[in-house]
């Protein structure tokens, strides 16, 4: 599928440093060359191979702004979180849409293509996650964040779709667990006790998760696996750096 239209969040933390930004000896993670490229351009790059026909970048920050500028891509200022910038430039720019980070270095096309390829064509809403193994066959040694359900364990992908204007009902929950990060108890009587506790107990799927998630958000919502493992793999901490830095032997 192309024609689509493509987010790019490299917003940044307020009031907080950014520690891999420094490691890599720039003002923003977004700004970290890798072969010779920032990360802000391998992602546009990828997401043009994909068949984007509009990208734009979510960002307050005056030198990624200059950056999104060389690349010719749009340029939106972020919001409060994440979650209302998807919103409001989501708004802007339309559905369907490919929501994914700056941060994600070794993103291909061809991961891209293959899981808006793969979307139900019932699916209001989408997102990509990886198996385990699937993972770590493709990063020996990586330190992933690992979804622990009764079916595996699932890294995120930082790949979001929107088929529809339905689909910003997702954002519309986001905004609301975000909203409550600081009180968990709350958060947790948003998505449900029952949820949860089918989670603790490792009774909870993929299948599960996407079905119960669809419903508190009024929308139908579909989780994609994909083959690439690699396609888990963004830059959120100076080890993660190194990694693709490995990877791509730009070491």
């Amino acid at each position: 599928m192309s024609g689509f239209a493509a987010l790019i969040l490299a917003g940044s933390r307020a009031g907080a440093a950014d520690a891999v930004a420094a490691y890599g000896g720039v003002s923003h993670k977004a700004l970290i060359r890798l072969e010779g490229r920032t990360l802000l351009s391998r992602v546009a790059v990828a997401l043009r191979d994909a068949g984007a026909a509009r990208i734009c970048v979510v960002t307050s920050h005056p030198d990624v702004r200059v950056e999104a500028a060389v690349l010719g891509v749009e340029v939106r200022d972020e919001e409060a979180g994440p979650s209302l910038s998807v919103k409001v430039a989501g708004e802007h720019l339309g559905t369907p849409l490919l929501v994914t980070t700056a941060d994600h270095a070794l993103l291909e096309g061809a991961w891209v293509r293959r899981f808006v390829d793969d979307v139900p064509t019932e699916a209001d809403v989408a997102a990509l996650v990886a198996a385990r193994a699937t993972v770590e066959a493709a990063a020996p040694g990586t330190e992933r964040t690992w979804i622990r359900l009764a079916d595996g364990h699932w890294s995120g992908c930082n790949l979001f779709y929107l088929a529809n204007a339905r689909a910003m009902g997702v954002v519309d929950l986001w905004r609301r667990v975000e909203a409550e990060r600081k009180r968990p108890w709350r958060q947790a009587r948003i998505l449900g006790i029952g949820m949860l506790a089918r989670y603790a107990l490792g009774r909870l799927t993929l299948k599960d998760a996407a079905a119960r998630l669809g419903s508190l958000a009024g929308v139908r919502a579909a989780i994609v696996e994909t083959p690439y493992g690699l396609a888990s793999v963004d830059v959120d901490k100076a080890a993660d750096l190194d990694l693709v830095r490995r990877i791509v032997g730009d070491i």
